[in-house]
């Protein structure tokens, strides 16, 4: 304890060195964030208003579009000011908070994306049954679940952290507080703590993804039994899962599994994406694809007008 409290604040390097560079970043990431902000909160307060999206589907999308907004709100406001001062500072408290809420609504969004995916093949395997299948108490059931994997997973993180030693280096070279940055700073041997932070994000992150594929290749093999208009319907609502599922799961794979001591200069780039870029994304992907939300964002701001 005595070694670890040798270092009581980080200093992040950030995205770049360059000051112009950094202003521009700064309006960039603002905008993204605000827009990230209003698209997703616009999903919730619509789904939650709104009578006609009372199916377990609009559900779980409000609660992602949640998920996506604090998710983003973890990291974004901190890069963003970080960009402002030449010296980015991050305290050792704020630096595991950090970690602990990134990965836990990571986590959960995982898990609730594969929730999403039982729900879809259950709308489209099984219609007859669909309502019976997915009834409130089960969605609420799988919600909490998939709150207590990320919960889970979350604290794995926070005890790796707390039990390292950090007596001297505490230069960050990321804008944000995570896994392998800070096992790099560590002053003892984290090989065995990478590998099992590999097994812990890299692993399941690939297995949930292989899982998730198979997944929408039943379904989507399952269409020909369909009508045209259902089956249009169908690949619409597994377009846009797909894509989410891609967006947020690809660059995770990309960045977790592989040894911590393998930096990449792509990295950043990889950790702007799926933790500023997709939260942005996912409503624009969720709405233009789907007619019901349309509909029910139009009569919600007629009503608001």
């Amino acid at each position: 304890m005595e070694q670890r409290n040798n270092v009581t604040e980080f200093v992040i390097l950030g995205l770049t060195q360059s000051l112009q560079g950094q202003k521009i970043l700064f309006v960039v990431f603002l905008i993204i964030y605000v827009l990230t902000l209003v698209g997703n909160l616009l999903i919730v307060m619509t789904v939650v208003v709104s009578p006609a999206l009372d199916a377990p589907m609009y559900f779980f999308l409000g609660y992602l579009s949640f998920m996506d907004a604090v998710y983003s709100t973890a990291v974004t406001p901190n890069m963003i000011t970080d960009l402002l001062h030449e010296r980015k500072t991050i305290s050792f408290q704020a630096c595991v908070t950090q970690l602990f809420i990134g990965h836990l609504f990571g986590g959960a969004e995982i898990l609730l994306l594969v929730v999403m995916a039982y729900d879809c093949y259950v709308a489209i395997c099984k219609p007859l049954h669909y309502l019976m299948i997915t009834n409130q108490r089960l969605c609420v059931l799988l919600l909490l679940l998939a709150w207590v994997g990320g919960f889970v997973h979350a604290v794995i993180q926070l005890l790796f952290v707390y039990n390292l030693p950090f007596c001297g280096p505490n230069v960050i070279d990321h804008f944000i507080c995570d896994m392998y940055p800070l096992l790099k700073l560590a002053c003892t041997d984290t090989s065995v703590i990478g590998l099992t932070v590999v097994a812990n994000d890299g692993a399941i992150c690939v297995v949930i993804f292989v899982l998730l594929l198979i997944a929408y290749g039943v379904i989507l093999h399952s269409l020909k039994n369909l009508s045209q208009e259902g089956r249009h319907k169908a690949i619409s609502t597994c377009g846009s899962h797909i894509t989410v599922v891609v967006l947020f799961f690809v660059p995770c794979i990309f960045m977790y599994v592989r040894p911590p001591s393998s930096s990449l200069p792509i990295d950043k780039s990889l950790t702007v994406f799926y933790t500023v870029i997709t939260p942005m994304l996912n409503p624009l992907i969720y709405t233009l694809r789907n007619a019901e939300m349309k509909n029910a964002m139009k009569k919600l701001w007629t009503r608001t007008i």
